[in-house]
């Protein structure tokens, strides 16, 4: 152990006479602290809510829509033989978009209809959690007591989202009507076309807006119920590398030409994404402020450290030390209240950040109260994802400005004149 370093320690120990300069050092410790423990905390935050929402998207979504300028793909198993051979593609499969209303005895909802192929949508999508029943159970039609001759009812299926279900009042194995504005002629005029199905499964996404709205047939079913032949809204792809989805997106619409364009999950969620990285970048400029303030904390410790010190300073220099070795016996004490302060607010976040979901589960029992409600905002929890990386810059960071804010007091102290110090003593 060097002198300087030893000497810096011994500095640290405040005596009865210097408990305020000791105060000042607890302070300094406890802002970096709490403004390094805050950032890792915050960031995982944001990271977790980043990385679950595109999780849950990429989940109900796939990572590329192909369809046709023209309207419905009359030729889209053709279509699904070219696109696998494309580099990066994974999977495809067909689907029919639509809008519809979903009527039960207990009210009425607006929803995105969707239709899937059950050969293969699974291979590019996923539905979540299942909170009742079977995504499965689309392929075959259920049979019901209720028809009028004393004949069973043959239903087709439908899959919807739980808090669609929880909406109208549904459950497992509850029938309910499908009416589409796209009318059929009689002879009173146009009216809207109505189907009644049967509530096969029930999903949880976990992501409110797509469990609220969401309603799944199968893509015969949903061919048979808009009264269209054998043909597809559009094909959905899954690649390899979703941060290449736009590449392979691209290579696609060259490969196709005309009238086929795509679109990939983040032409599809620009907004959203950018918004939540530009958050992130203001978090982090904000919270970095409490390492600041700490930082004029460690500048002010160590000035009132090297008024206090001018005595001891003085002895050291006529003893031979150089000024260089006063200047590092500074810097050591500012890098070591920064060290212990970071290494504390390091440990403290981590800690916190991954026991985030059960420390927000007990807050909540506690106070009675839900910090993400579902109706509210895209996620029901308090997602978190701790980045090493991003860790490793705020301790990089931390160390760093707690090294800059010992500049000015260590090289005030290293200028001292020995002679004018010890003049009054």
């Amino acid at each position: 152990m060097s002198y300087e370093f030893f000497i810096n320690l011994r500095y640290l120990r405040a005596k009865r006479k210097q408990v305020f300069v000791s105060i000042i050092t607890f302070i300094s410790i406890a802002g970096i602290f709490l403004g390094v423990a805050a950032l890792i905390i915050v960031l995982a935050v944001m990271n977790g809510f980043e990385t679950d929402l595109r999780n849950k998207i990429l989940g109900i979504n796939s990572h590329i829509v192909l369809m046709e300028y023209q309207g419905m793909m009359k030729n889209y198993v053709q279509v699904m033989q070219e696109v696998k051979e494309v580099p990066g593609v994974v999977a495809t499969t067909p689907f029919i978009y639509s809008q519809a209303m979903l009527k039960s005895e207990n009210g009425m909802s607006g929803v995105v209809l969707r239709g899937l192929s059950l050969k293969d949508a699974f291979g590019v999508i996923d539905l979540g959690r299942m909170h009742a029943g079977s995504v499965q159970a689309l392929a075959e039609p259920v049979r019901r007591d209720g028809a009028t001759e004393g004949e069973p009812e043959v239903l087709p299926g439908i899959v919807i989202g739980r808090e669609l279900a929880k909406n109208l009042g549904l459950i497992l194995h509850d029938s309910v009507y499908i009416i589409t504005p796209m009318g059929i002629s009689t002879p009173m005029g146009y009216v809207p076309r109505m189907k009644k199905f049967v509530v096969v499964g029930i999903f949880d996404s976990g992501f409110y807006e797509y469990d609220s709205t969401l309603a799944y047939l199968s893509l015969r079913d949903c061919q048979a119920f808009l009264n269209l032949d054998d043909v597809a809204s559009g094909l959905e792809i899954k690649v390899n590398d979703i941060y290449r989805a736009d590449t392979i997106a691209r290579t696609i619409e060259k490969k196709l030409g005309y009238p086929y364009w795509a679109r990939h999950w983040m032409e599809m969620n620009k907004n959203l994404f950018a918004a939540l990285k530009l958050e992130k970048r203001v978090m982090f400029i904000i919270l970095s402020l409490i390492v600041l303030v700490a930082a004029f904390n460690i500048i002010s410790t160590l000035i009132m450290v090297v008024m206090e010190k001018n005595k001891d300073i003085a002895i050291l220099k006529s003893m031979g030390a150089t000024s260089g070795s006063i200047m590092k016996i500074f810097v050591f004490q500012g890098l070591t209240i920064g060290t212990i302060g970071t290494a504390l607010g390091c440990i403290a976040g981590l800690a916190v950040a991954h026991n985030l979901s059960g420390l927000s589960v007990f807050v909540e029992n506690l106070f009675g109260f839900k910090i993400l409600p579902g109706d509210v905002y895209y996620l029901s929890e308090l997602p978190s994802r701790v980045d090493y990386t991003d860790v490793a810059i705020i301790v990089a960071g931390s160390i760093l400005i707690s090294f800059l804010s010992t500049l000015y007091p260590s090289r005030r102290a290293a200028r001292l004149d020995p002679a004018e110090a010890l003049r009054n003593e």
